[in-house]
């Protein structure tokens, strides 16, 4: 990412991904084509008030143009093995993505979660009781450090068992194309587990 808010050098790659001159661009945003060229050669850059003109001119999202990434989602398939889980620390909001995504809550773009073995203080007990899996997390769960979610990824699908502080950190769920089980812990992130 960069360090201004949109750069000119992007604003030409995309203007000439679709084909645009300056001079389209400045109309279709209502301003110069000087102006256009200024921003392309680093001599000024857009005011805020046409971000969203500008996203909407270049086929982007404006979360896109102030990051400075243009995200092409690659995974047409939207495999399950590529799932993506991203929490928000000011509101604790959760996003799951199957691709590549760029993920802003709070005014804060939102890195995908990277899951660790789970350490000795995050363990989990995975039961077998039929046809389900039934997980455990024997972690405390006060208002300040709690599992904030368990979920499991399948072949067709990811069920997601959203908890809160001062119940139990358990869930459960059908075994039939189980691949992985995740939890989250609001403290230390995300822990993978081995069924």
């Amino acid at each position: 990412m960069t360090n201004q808010y949109v750069t000119g050098v992007m604003i030409k790659r995309l203007r000439e991904r679709i084909h645009l001159t300056q001079a389209e661009l400045a109309e279709k945003i209502n301003v110069t084509d000087k102006a256009v060229s200024k921003w392309e050669t680093g001599r000024g850059l857009p005011d805020i008030s046409l971000i969203e003109v500008l996203a909407k001119a270049l086929g982007l999202s404006v979360i896109e143009l102030l990051s400075g990434e243009n995200i092409t989602n690659k995974n047409k398939a939207s495999k399950m093995s590529r799932a993506s889980f991203y929490v928000c620390p000011v509101c604790g909001n959760m996003i799951q993505s199957t691709g590549e995504v760029l993920v802003s809550c709070c005014g804060i773009t939102l890195p995908p979660l990277e899951a660790e073995s789970a350490d000795s203080n995050h363990q989990a007990k995975i039961e077998r009781m039929e046809d389900e899996y039934f997980v455990t997390v024997p972690h405390e769960m006060t208002k300040s450090h709690y599992i904030s979610f368990i979920a499991a990824i399948r072949d067709d699908g990811i069920e997601i068992k959203k908890l809160y502080p001062e119940q139990e950190a358990q869930a459960h769920f059908k075994i039939a194309g189980v691949k992985k089980i995740y939890a989250y812990c609001n403290r230390h992130g995300l822990f993978e587990y081995k069924r």
